[in-house]
């Protein structure tokens, strides 16, 4: 037989198979390159093909096994057929080495190359394409492909690798935190925008105690003054909602919202001298500082309340959370008409700040679209102090994280006043 008919007896064949490789890469690279949320509006808008990609997508790890089992499958027949009829044209081993030279042409080219950039160009066209053959390929070699990853993880927990068979949720926000960061990069998403979304992101991952307002700044009444004089602290403070105490700041007896009290000196024939503040008031809630702060904001939303007391595993006043605090992790500073702008931070001339040492590092990363880290500490001050590893005093400089962090003023041990440079450029690059 010449080459002329042996090319011509494996031509269909190695083109059939060849052909349903390509449609198998393609399908998986459109499948995991398409928007799942463009999916997901398409199956609310009764698109069959995108439900069913959503079906494949809804267990990923077996659809990847079965596509991956199933093109190997094809691409192996295609060479062990062409393998197969070459050796009788070169006999010896002079037929594997054009088989195998032919074939890895063929396959990297035609069968991998082609149809995955087709697929990369056009994702969710092709993966509603290829949805009906993809989901018959998964429940053909669905099976197959859940054995060998049972194989693979017993074989890994030998060496004792523990492989998750659940899928981890914090893979999605990583994902949807990447994608505002890239955009951002691009300047197709606005500073502002990008710290919305990762501020939501983010409420998982925060507790109360890193937004609350710190013991020592909460305006507190004591219950025993004459109610003229509380009446006085309550118009002063600008707040709404102020706690009372008795006998000691610890010991929180109830929350007094100015509302209420306004509401009681507005009836007929009250006494002010006579008013009691205590009755007024409401019940103080108490949470750990160790709640984060969705399920605080689902709490808040649940309980119809604004307001409520951080305390520390001992039962210790730590703070105050209120739902502003917790919506400022998304939007951004809320300015109201006792607001002066973003507070204790001044910019000056040269680009460089002065902050005070109790302003959050996100705010102050916010206000100059900074990058300063925010895991570390809460504070501009606890940063300094972490990095130094000591209190410093007035005068001294540091230079961390590609900002110069001059202290102005320290009041015991707590530093209260700092200048803060712009971004400082790599001085040791490479």
């Amino acid at each position: 037989m010449n080459i002329w008919a042996i090319m011509g007896a494996l031509g269909p064949s190695l083109l059939l198979l060849l052909g349903v490789g390509a449609l198998i890469s393609a399908a998986e690279t459109s499948m995991t390159a398409a928007s799942r949320g463009r999916m997901h509006q398409l199956e609310r808008d009764g698109d069959k093909a995108a439900r069913r990609i959503n079906r494949m997508m809804n267990d990923q790890e077996n659809m990847i096994g079965a596509i991956l089992l199933s093109n190997n499958v094809v691409n192996i027949g295609a060479s062990a057929l062409t393998t197969s009829v070459l050796a009788v044209t070169f006999p010896g081993p002079m037929g594997a080495v054009v088989a195998t030279v032919v074939m890895t042409v063929l396959i990297v080219v035609f069968g991998e190359i082609l149809p995955k950039t087709l697929a990369i160009a056009r994702p969710e066209d092709i993966a509603r394409s290829l949805s009906l053959p993809t989901l018959w390929v998964v429940r053909i070699f669905g099976p197959l492909a859940r054995g060998a990853q049972w194989i693979v993880r017993k074989t890994l927990a030998i060496f004792g690798i523990r492989m998750d068979m659940e899928t981890d949720v914090l893979a999605a926000h990583e994902e949807i935190r990447g994608a505002v960061e890239y955009h951002h990069s691009e300047g197709l998403v606005e500073s502002r925008d990008r710290w919305m979304l990762g501020g939501v992101l983010d409420l998982s991952d925060r507790d109360v105690s890193q937004v609350m307002v710190h013991r020592k700044s909460i305006v507190l009444l004591d219950a025993d003054q004459p109610s003229r004089v509380l009446l006085d602290q309550v118009l002063a403070s600008g707040h709404s909602r102020l706690p009372l105490y008795r006998d000691e700041p610890e010991n929180i007896i109830g929350v007094l919202h100015a509302k209420d009290l306004m509401s009681h000196l507005t009836r007929p024939g009250v006494d002010l001298d006579a008013l009691d503040v205590v009755a007024v008031a409401r019940e103080p809630w108490f949470i750990p500082d160790t709640t984060n702060l969705k399920d605080q904001l689902n709490a808040f939303l649940k309980r119809r309340s604004h307001f409520a007391l951080v305390v520390d595993e001992y039962g210790g006043l730590q703070g105050l959370v209120t739902l502003e605090d917790i919506l400022e992790e998304i939007v951004g500073e809320i300015e109201d008409e006792h607001d002066t702008g973003v507070s204790g931070v001044r910019r000056q001339p040269d680009g460089s700040v002065h902050v005070d040492g109790d302003v959050a590092v996100r705010d102050l990363n916010r206000f100059m679209d900074w990058d300063l880290p925010e895991d570390e500490a809460v504070t501009i001050a606890g940063l300094v102090i972490h990095e130094a590893q000591t209190i410093p005093d007035p005068g001294q400089t540091f230079i961390f994280h590609h900002h110069r962090f001059q202290v102005l003023r320290r009041a015991r041990n707590q530093i209260t006043a700092l200048r803060v440079s712009a971004r400082l450029l790599d001085e040791n690059p490479g």
